[in-house]
């Protein structure tokens, strides 16, 4: 295998400024815990109703838990982490040509980043990251994964299948986790759920306590289905204000859920905060399967699990803008469509004119700053949205 370089440089690896978070930013890893088994571990194997029980205590105290038994080989989940570090240790001529400064983009490589708050200057995270959608149903996907290592469309197609057919089993038992008709989330999501999916890989970092391989953040569709190398840390949890490291098992997939489902949920199930770390000698490979709604479906509190609404009905589309807005922050969108006290929207929106948006971006460094940091910005149509988020 060939030794690794970044898409996006042809040197050697090396800790150069670029990759050093800012102190408030610092994984100080002496202060973590290991949750380890403390994560919930739910066992698909077991009784109907046991499994349910389960599934309900984990989404709602941890947000997150490991799951056995789910159907899906170990041999095929070994192939799909091995395929993707082929993938990512091709050499930078290849990879080059794949790479995308933008976040998100189909079948692109690109890296995450941080912004510095003092000098606004982009801090890169010590990972790299592969997207590309996929559809459960429609194999026109695969013309955006990569042709290079060869088995590489084969083995991720053939994961994606079982998977597939393993997330409306899940999506089942936490429908049926919050007293609902098993089909509910199913049907909540649409016709076509807007399902996407990204490689990441974590080369061993010089210094972990310098950089994070992803900063903290929630997830922000319904839920997320994670294939991890096995016994290697990275994930760290964040649970009553401490941080603590999750060590997947073998054979195990790691569920966590995102934003939306909190919504759906009225805050009844937890989108947890979380994080990645670098290991100094070890490589990390994951492979992250996102399922959210459809683009123009409503997301709100459900309905039928009663209580007073702590957030406004808004659809997909609205959501996904103000995530792209946050830019370079910790993306916490959900926050914007949460109900005040009062009962209104704690988000008000202002439609500016372009005219206003470009006096206002040549204002000070000072009112810059402010602004990005109270509000998130966004253009829709000929009109400019912003949204406080304080």
């Amino acid at each position: 295998m060939a030794s690794f370089k970044w898409a996006n440089d042809p040197m050697p690896l090396s800790l150069t400024p670029k990759f050093i978070v800012p102190n408030e930013n610092k994984p100080n890893l002496t202060i973590v815990s290991d949750l380890g088994d403390s994560i919930p571990t739910v066992d698909m194997g077991i009784d109907n109703e046991a499994l349910i029980n389960d599934i309900s205590k984990a989404c709602e105290e941890y947000g997150f838990f490991q799951l056995i038994n789910h159907g899906i080989s170990n041999k095929l989940c070994h192939n799909v982490l091995q395929v993707i570090t082929d993938f990512f240790h091709l050499p930078y001529e290849v990879k080059v040509d794949l790479l995308s400064t933008t976040h998100m983009e189909d079948g692109k490589i690109f890296k995450y980043y941080i912004k510095d708050r003092e000098t606004n200057e982009k801090i890169f995270m010590w990972s790299e990251a592969f997207f590309h959608s996929w559809d459960p149903i429609d194999d026109s996907y695969l013309q955006n994964l990569p042709c290079n290592p060869p088995s590489y469309r084969e083995i991720v197609a053939d994961y994606l299948k079982q998977v597939s057919s393993l997330i409306p089993k899940i999506l089942c038992l936490i429908s049926q986790a919050l007293g609902l008709d098993k089909d509910y989330l199913q049907k909540r999501l649409g016709e076509k759920p807007r399902c996407t999916a990204q490689s990441n890989y974590y080369p061993p970092c010089p210094d972990p306590e310098q950089t994070l391989g992803l900063r903290d953040h929630t997830d922000i569709k319904i839920i997320t289905v994670l294939l991890a190398d096995e016994g290697v840390p990275g994930l760290q949890v964040q649970k009553d204000g401490k941080w603590f490291a999750v060590n997947p098992k073998p054979g195990a997939l790691i569920v966590n859920v995102g934003d939306q489902l909190q919504v759906l949920s009225n805050d009844k199930y937890k989108s947890a905060c979380h994080r990645v770390v670098n290991n100094k000698t070890t490589k990390r490979t994951t492979f992250g399967i996102f399922v959210g709604p459809e683009e123009h479906r409503k997301i709100g509190p459900i309905k039928e699990l009663g209580g007073r609404p702590l957030y406004r009905d808004y659809t997909s589309q609205e959501f996904m803008l103000g995530f792209r807005n946050q830019e370079g922050q910790r993306r916490m969108v959900k926050e914007c469509f949460r109900k005040t006290d009062e009962g209104e929207s704690s988000n008000q929106t202002l439609f500016l004119t372009p005219a206003v948006v470009k006096f206002w971006r040549k204002g000070t460094k000072y009112i810059k700053k402010q602004c990005m940091t109270n509000f998130q910005v966004g253009r829709l149509h000929n009109n400019f949205i912003v949204k406080s988020i304080t």
